[in-house]
């Protein structure tokens, strides 16, 4: 009897060259049939935007593998898979690896998570993940293995639809990480600078720059599990009135 594997949804929103998408799409390959779509330039930050008034093209990027760019948004690639690329709903969708942080508040933000959450709505089991480290030269190799053991835990035992999950690793050496951890997410907040560049008749150009201020004292939250050397999983609900079963999740944790 012949064993169907998996169908993969890989996309992200630092685009289709981020080296994150790369390595987390090499991980999705050892355990199941890769679709890989993602926005054709980095889309961070554009949270659950999505494209409406304008159209968006789709294009195989590879002739051997099923790889696709989007012109829209993470959402807009979830939507474009789903809807015109995929031969079925994936059993999983993963988006990342991110390359800089989204734990607490910018949860908000992120296009990373987001497009996972369209996952979720779209009812598929959904995860993001996202390294501290902001540098695209960052070894995400060592996270592999943490990658592939949730991405399976969630294909075998899956959790309450509505959830997804987000992912964060710490910005320290692998070998230091005691585990994995789950969380609640964390509070803070940007202290933007708006950057004056230049100015044009009526015009005034700015760039927004800012420091991210948080707490890192809960002891249950992301961000101190993020600052005591631990990777975190936030289970976020696109219902933002329904509380979430930790315990369902609870076969997530481990200690190294």
């Amino acid at each position: 009897m012949t064993r169907i594997r998996p169908l993969i949804l890989v996309v992200n929103d630092d685009g289709i060259d981020s080296s994150g998408i790369k390595l987390l799409t090499e991980s999705m390959h050892e355990i199941g049939d890769v679709f890989v779509v993602a926005p054709n330039v980095n889309r961070s930050g554009s949270a659950h935007s999505m494209t409406l008034h304008e159209d968006i093209f789709i294009e195989k990027t590879d002739k051997d593998f099923n790889y696709f760019t989007c012109s829209g948004t993470p959402v807009d690639c979830v939507k474009s898979a789903v809807n015109t690329i995929l031969p079925r709903m994936p059993d999983l969708c993963v988006s990342g690896i991110n390359h800089g942080s989204n734990h607490s508040i910018n949860s908000l933000y992120s296009g990373t998570l987001h497009g996972a959450m369209e996952g979720t709505i779209q009812g598929i089991p959904s995860i993001a993940f996202s390294h501290l480290n902001y540098s695209e030269r960052i070894n995400l190799v060592p996270f592999k293995v943490v990658i592939k053991r949730i991405s399976l835990e969630v294909l075998k035992q899956g959790f309450s639809p509505g959830v997804t999950l987000n992912v964060n690793f710490p910005n320290i050496d692998f070998s230091k990480i005691k585990g994995v951890k789950l969380c609640k997410q964390g509070s803070g907040f940007w202290k933007e600078n708006f950057k004056l560049i230049k100015k044009e008749h009526s015009k005034a150009y700015y760039r927004i720059t800012g420091k991210f201020r948080y707490d890192k004292n809960d002891v249950n939250t992301d961000s101190w599990a993020l600052v005591n050397k631990w990777i975190s999983i936030v289970p976020i609900s696109i219902n933002c009135t329904v509380p979430i079963n930790f315990n369902e999740l609870k076969y997530l944790e481990y200690d190294f």
